[in-house]
């Protein structure tokens, strides 16, 4: 979606978690189609359980939860969250924090309140003078961010264009993380996924170089001649080395008090420019796969930019095509998607029918981000049970969805998915443009539909099951459906066999510390 390089634009249910469930199958017959029987739907998988039962310290916390609203900031801020699986690097950071490297890069801002590289002409100012000026500071959050956007109005295209006005102070990626995994930390998460450009003006030179060859595989070839796709990945992996040694100096990890950031555990995804040529695409994608299976800090690939921009809507079968071949070379790469992040009247009706589809089924998607359109796909039924059946969890951003296509509450399809047994993670998206986080993500989850401490619980503990980290998983299969129950090695949390077992599984890892986060809050907020 964002592209900072080019942007082109239960016996023990409290009474609050039984009336969550009527609220979620409401809100599941609301999102359906004009004309479509939510009672055909009832029953859509003999393999979704129902609500699981809950422990007496979750039903203690849950009530504490209900009794004390005017706490729920606190309460959200301290809820173990787990991991964000579907964060893009540049609009994430916040915006204040942009106008201070912008200044520190002696960036200068023009009429259009978009920065650039000095000297200042006639009409720009320097960008420190946001430092001391605090009008002319809101004037550039305003406009890099959805600060004071009018509610009831389409965020669209004031949200993609605020990437293009502050792009140029985008350059300290390790700077950049800092402040990003700052706020996780400050959100009690532990790990991210976070999109970048790796290797930017090299991938759009080779692509160039190359040019565009409609055998996907002649088109592979030619980018390994001469080892010169190799050398991207070589460039990639030292702009990596650079950050990593920036955000280590930026968040004091070295010295003796490090800041939390430091404990957050970063992952790379490699974003490819969707409103691009076919070759760019195409290099962009093998680069990043590539990449993903040669450098474990990279562990997937990700189309971005407006999925309802021209080219996109022109090239989305042949990038799903693209992406089914290169998965073939490079099997042990993982892709998420952006699909489905449309409405009616952005698109046409018939590009609303089958995004989500080709992503899964074509492009081997394995998590879809947004994915806000399912229930105008064609067999969109059939859809949410494939992806139930195989675990591809879909990426929610509830307050992107709201600023950008105006979807909320009972028209999103967040419940239908879980009436499916669809596993869902919330994320935040862009929260330095969005002015938010993802506590704020939790919270307006818990409140649109209704959903109890358990249910909250669950969503933090898929955070983490359906990341790309290594390693195998502290529960069994598909816990969606079946219950988060702890593996063999670790019936018993404290055991050594489970420590040991731990330690070498980096997924379980974090997993069992959330479980020990998540007693240690319980124990707080059910006392």
């Amino acid at each position: 979606m964002r592209d900072v390089i080019s942007v082109h634009h239960n016996s023990s249910r409290t009474p609050r978690l039984l009336l969550a469930a009527g609220l979620a199958a409401a809100a599941f017959a609301a999102s359906l189609p004009a004309g479509t029987s939510a009672r055909a739907d009832a029953a859509p998988s003999a393999s979704v359980p129902p609500p699981r039962p809950s422990t007496a310290a979750e039903v203690r916390t849950d009530a504490w939860l209900a009794s004390h609203p005017q706490e729920a900031g606190r309460f959200f801020r301290d809820l173990p969250k787990g991991g964000d699986l579907h964060n893009h690097l540049s609009g994430a950071v916040r915006t204040e924090y942009l106008i201070q490297l912008a200044a520190e890069d002696g960036l200068c801002i023009d009429a259009t309140m978009t920065a650039v590289a000095a000297p200042c002409a006639t009409g720009t100012r320097p960008a420190a003078d946001a430092l001391t000026d605090s009008r002319f500071r809101q004037e550039i959050v305003r406009a890099w961010s959805m600060q004071d956007f009018p509610q009831g109005q389409s965020g669209h295209d004031h949200f993609f264009a605020t990437f293009g006005k502050f792009g140029a102070a985008t350059s300290n990626r390790g700077k950049m993380l800092a402040d990003v995994a700052g706020t996780a930390a400050a959100q009690n998460q532990t790990y991210l996924e976070t999109m970048v450009s790796p290797a930017s003006a090299g991938a759009r030179q080779l692509a160039a170089d190359v040019g565009w060859d409609a055998d996907l595989a002649s088109l592979h070839r030619k980018l390994l001649a001469g080892g010169r796709l190799d050398q991207l990945v070589t460039t990639a992996k030292q702009e990596a080395d650079t950050a990593d040694a920036e955000f280590r100096e930026a968040a004091h990890c070295a010295t003796a008090a490090p800041r939390p950031a430091c404990r957050i555990t970063v992952r790379w995804v490699s974003q490819v420019s969707r409103n691009s040529a076919p070759e760019r695409v195409f290099t962009q994608i093998a680069l990043g796969l590539r990449l993903a299976e040669r450098d474990q800090r990279f562990v997937a690939v990700n189309l971005v930019q407006p999925e309802d921009g021209e080219i996109s809507l022109r090239d989305y079968r042949l990038h799903m095509r693209m992406l089914n071949y290169l998965h073939g070379v490079y099997p042990s790469a993982h892709i998420t998607l952006h699909a489905g992040e449309l409405v009616p009247g952005l698109v046409k009706p018939e590009d609303l029918t089958f995004h989500i589809d080709d992503a899964v089924r074509t492009g081997q998607a394995e998590r879809i981000g947004h994915g806000v359109d399912l229930v105008h796909e064609d067999d969109w039924r059939s859809l949410a049970r494939d992806m139930a059946r195989r675990q591809i969890a879909v990426e929610v951003p509830l307050t992107s969805n709201a600023q950008i296509l105006q979807v909320e509450g009972d028209e999103h399809p967040f419940p239908v998915y879980r009436k499916y047994g669809v596993p869902v993670v919330l994320s935040t998206d862009d929260p330095g443009v969005s002015r938010g986080d993802i506590g704020q993500e939790y919270r307006r989850a818990a409140r649109t539909y209704a959903l109890g401490y358990p249910e909250l619980k669950d969503l933090a503990r898929a955070s983490l099951e359906y990341s790309f980290l290594s390693g195998r998983s502290l529960w069994r299969s598909d816990p969606v459906r079946q219950g988060f129950r702890p593996v063999e090695e670790c019936r018993v949390l404290e055991s050594a066999r489970c420590a040991r077992f731990t330690a070498r599984n980096p997924k379980a890892h974090l997993e069992r510390r959330q479980e020990e986060s998540f007693r240690a809050f319980e124990a707080r907020y059910a006392g």
